[in-house]
């Protein structure tokens, strides 16, 4: 059975949901699922804008025959190589054996790479600015290398002002039958899985990301929609989201707050933990989120460190050095090139406190821009109501930090 959505005049959403795959990447849970966003345009010529994942093929050629009804597939643009839109390309070329290939060089070199066969269809390679007439729509080609693959281009219809965006602008989660973001309550429901994507998929690429903001900046009032591999279609209010991601692209937070992540064995750093949020809460601070680094996904985490200013690190000591599940995270931070965000450090052993100065040193060191907050604060396996006071004073601390005081 058929599902396609309409977006403009001649132009389709002929994609797929899947709500059975766990892990994203095989890495990130998606409890909500996934979409595979592949677009059609039914011009002079028809032209395909990506295809679908494996899981989803069935789907992506019921839509296509549908809405095709019995004329040819002229074209394939291809944005992004990636097997979750690259892996139905060859059912498609079986399926319309004159269809031409359209793509960035490094596109088709990793077309080969994936065991892609394509002899006897036309490739047609594109650089940054060329155009292309399918009829009454005349596409522009941009590339977009390194968001988040070096082969990636997006593509920009002059005709409907519809940016074809890759996997910049993507959101974790199924459509559930909503296509477009005005069909949604999009801050309530889709913003915390927009971030996730952004801040674990893309977010090593700010660079990358500002760079692409800058050309769909030059579109000026041309741009009317953007159209994501993954996640909803924007057709109004495009400013909330690409705010969002110039601020994620520059690594600055969302929100003032504070995301106080803990790595306790037994309960006492747990309890420290707990104590200092009570503690962030009654100074006034109202963002304020606790998180226990064992059993939260880092992805997660990572979202939450893109959307705060502050972040406390409370974590035991394991082995003289950082619990492994908070060490975990820190490498994550790093490898996402996480920046500009002022950390406090909570540090916990029964005979040999060290893990405080080895998070301490790895913030300083290993992340660009990111500052360190005194009083540093340690406990002996736990925090006796005697010393409460040194709490109140990393509290102190960090609330004046948040407020600018």
């Amino acid at each position: 059975m058929y599902c396609v959505r309409q977006v403009t005049d001649q132009l389709y959403w002929v994609g797929a949901n899947d709500r059975r795959l766990p892990l994203f990447e095989n890495i990130h849970p998606i409890p909500r699922g996934i979409s595979y966003n592949s677009y059609l345009l039914l011009d002079e010529a028809a032209v395909l804008f990506d295809t679908v994942d494996w899981s989803a093929c069935r789907q992506l050629m019921e839509n296509l025959e549908h809405l095709l009804d019995g004329r040819a597939l002229d074209y394939v643009v291809i944005h992004h190589m990636e097997p979750d839109h690259g892996a139905s390309l060859q059912a498609v070329l079986d399926r319309w054996p004159g269809v031409k290939l359209v793509a960035t060089a490094m596109a088709f070199r990793f077309l080969d790479q994936f065991g892609v066969s394509s002899a006897g269809h036309e490739r047609i390679t594109v650089k940054d600015g060329d155009t292309r007439s399918f009829g009454k729509h005349t596409v522009t080609f941009l590339t977009a290398p390194m968001v988040h693959w070096p082969e990636v281009m997006v593509s920009f219809d002059q005709t409907t002002g519809a940016l074809f965006s890759a996997d910049a602008f993507g959101t974790f989660g199924a459509l559930n039958g909503r296509l477009f973001n005005d069909e949604m309550d999009f801050d309530r429901d889709w913003l915390d899985e927009a971030r996730r994507y952004y801040a674990n998929i893309v977010g090593k690429y700010g660079d990358a990301t500002q760079t692409l903001l800058k050309k769909a900046a030059a579109l000026g009032d041309e741009l009317k929609l953007i159209c994501p591999l993954h996640g909803p279609v924007w057709r109004s209010d495009l400013r909330y989201f690409l705010d969002k991601y110039d601020k994620w692209s520059r690594y600055e937070p969302e929100e003032k707050g504070v995301a106080v992540i803990y790595g306790s064995m037994y309960g006492n750093t747990e309890q420290a933990a707990d104590a200092l949020a009570a503690a962030l809460v009654e100074r006034g601070l109202t963002q304020v989120s606790l998180w226990d680094v064992s059993s939260t996904h880092v992805s997660h985490l990572i979202s939450e460190v893109f959307r705060l200013s502050h972040v406390v690190l409370a974590s035991v000591t394991y082995n003289m050095g950082i619990y492994p599940p908070t060490l975990d995270l820190l490498e994550d931070m790093r490898a996402l090139n996480v920046q500009n965000r002022t950390f406090a450090v909570l540090e916990n052993g029964t005979w040999a406190p060290k893990s405080g100065e080895l998070m301490g040193k790895f913030v300083t060191e290993e992340l660009a821009g990111c500052t360190l907050l005194e009083p540093k604060l340690t406990l002996k396996s736990s925090l006796p109501a005697a010393r409460a006071g040194e709490l109140e004073a990393l509290a102190d601390a960090i609330a004046a930090s948040v407020k600018g005081e």
